[in-house]
């Protein structure tokens, strides 16, 4: 099985994965592939440094994540190229790496999932979701003011729509054990 995780910023998609790990899924994160195997590719640096200049980058060559998130969230045709950039990076990883264990159980977090119609990748889709001002906390307390939180949430489909889309909806605004316990739910349930 496999097994697509969205939601919104701040909502909680890490957390829940991590506990479908703990049940014994392997999981994929979106955002660390592109972090960790995308971004620091020569064609990838390059291309970043043709678009927007050494602005993008550290002195050392590296792409500086900072200065290319505050360029790509404030003009969305920056940041649409950037997506068309990496994500067929992203669906290489995801390819190779699911294609080495096909038996296995998957857990995917994937934020924009139904932004970019990715539903045929997964056997099932899972929104994590939250009350709004609970996301905008949460993201300040990850040192995000409130106006970038507000700027990056805007970019992806409404929370309430990704909810309908999916097949199983986590409401995130309790304890980790309760969430825990959502989780281990799903994973008991019939599928």
């Amino acid at each position: 099985m496999v097994l697509g995780i969205t939601g919104g910023l701040g909502c909680g998609k890490s957390t829940a994965a991590s506990f479908f790990a703990e049940r014994g899924f392997r999981r994929l994160d979106s955002d660390a592939i592109v972090r960790e195997q995308v971004l620091p590719s020569a064609k990838v640096r390059e291309a970043v440094r043709t678009r927007f200049g050494e602005e993008a980058l550290h002195p050392s060559g590296e792409i500086n994540r900072a200065a290319l998130g505050a360029l790509v969230f404030a003009d969305e045709a920056h940041r649409l190229w950037l997506e068309d950039l990496t994500h067929p990076g992203v669906f290489d990883v995801w390819r190779r790496t699911m294609g080495a264990d096909p038996r296995a159980s998957w857990v995917v977090e994937v934020p924009l999932l139904f932004e970019k119609s990715l539903e045929n990748w997964f056997d099932f889709t899972l929104c994590v979701a939250c009350d709004p001002s609970l996301q905008l906390v949460r993201l300040e307390q990850r040192g995000l003011n409130r106006a970038l939180a507000g700027q990056r949430i805007s970019t992806q489909l409404p929370l309430a729509r990704k909810v309908e889309l999916s097949d199983f909806v986590l409401w995130n605004e309790g304890s980790l054990p309760f969430l825990k316990s959502e989780v281990d739910r799903i994973v008991d349930s019939p599928m």
